[in-house]
Order: structure tokens, then C-alpha cells, then sequence
């Protein structure tokens, strides 16, 4: 788990970036303001939740205990991101609205996967 979650974090934030800067260029002029903005907040939720991915894999390369919160922590920012930022995506890009019912789901990941980051740092050792 620890290369994965290494690797899928570096490889999210590079997509953040790409992402970021498609929406500053491409997408100005094609998609109304809302749309933009929500395609832009999808790209910084991502970016933050890489970099936390990384420090899951950091975390987990040298942690005797706590491995379990640890590994459901990145396993939640996955699907965190997945769901969440794939969502707002997927929503700014088509303006189908349902698609919005999905953003609470990876909303309630991204706060599991903070809630077991910070009980296995508290049992880090």
C-alpha cells in the first residue's frame, strides 16, 4: 500500500496541476463562472488530498503502529477524490445537476480519511 499510495499521490497531483491549468485556459471561455469555479475546487481538493496521500505513504513507510487507520486514512482520500472532485468534474463539464448528489459521498470520505489520519498518528510510533 505504501507504493501505491506514494505513486497514485504523485501522480493526483500532477493531474491537479493539468487540471488547474486546463480550466485557466480552455475553460475561461467555454464554461460560465459557477462552472469554472466548481471545476477549479475540484482541482484544489485534489491537490490537497494528494499531498495527504503522500503523507499517508510517508506515514505508513515508517510506522510500527497504527498501519490500519493509516492504510483506511489513503484508502478514503482515494475514494474521497473519486467521488468528490471526479463528481464536480463531471458536473461543471456537462451541467447535469444530479451529478451533485454524488459531491456529499466524497465529502464524507475525505472527513474519514482525516478522522483515521489523525487516530493513527495518535497511535504512531
Amino acid at each position: 500500500m505504501i507504493k501505491l499510495f506514494l505513486l497514485l499521490g504523485a501522480i493526483l497531483g500532477g493531474f491537479s496541476v493539468a487540471f488547474g491549468a486546463f480550466a485557466s485556459h480552455a475553460l475561461k471561455e467555454r464554461l460560465v463562472d459557477r462552472s469554472l469555479e466548481i471545476f477549479e475546487l475540484a482541482a484544489r481538493y485534489q491537490m490537497y488530498h494528494a499531498l495527504a496521500l503522500l503523507l499517508v505513504g510517508m506515514l505508513l513507510s515508517r510506522a510500527d503502529t497504527g498501519q490500519a487507520f493509516l492504510t483506511a486514512s489513503g484508502i478514503s482520500f482515494l475514494v474521497g477524490v473519486l467521488l468528490f472532485c471526479g463528481s464536480l468534474y463531471a458536473l461543471s463539464l456537462s451541467g447535469i445537476k444530479i451529478l451533485g448528489a454524488i459531491t456529499p459521498l466524497g465529502g464524507v470520505a475525505f472527513m474519514v480519511g482525516w478522522a483515521c489520519l489523525a487516530i493513527g498518528v495518535w497511535n504512531y510510533k
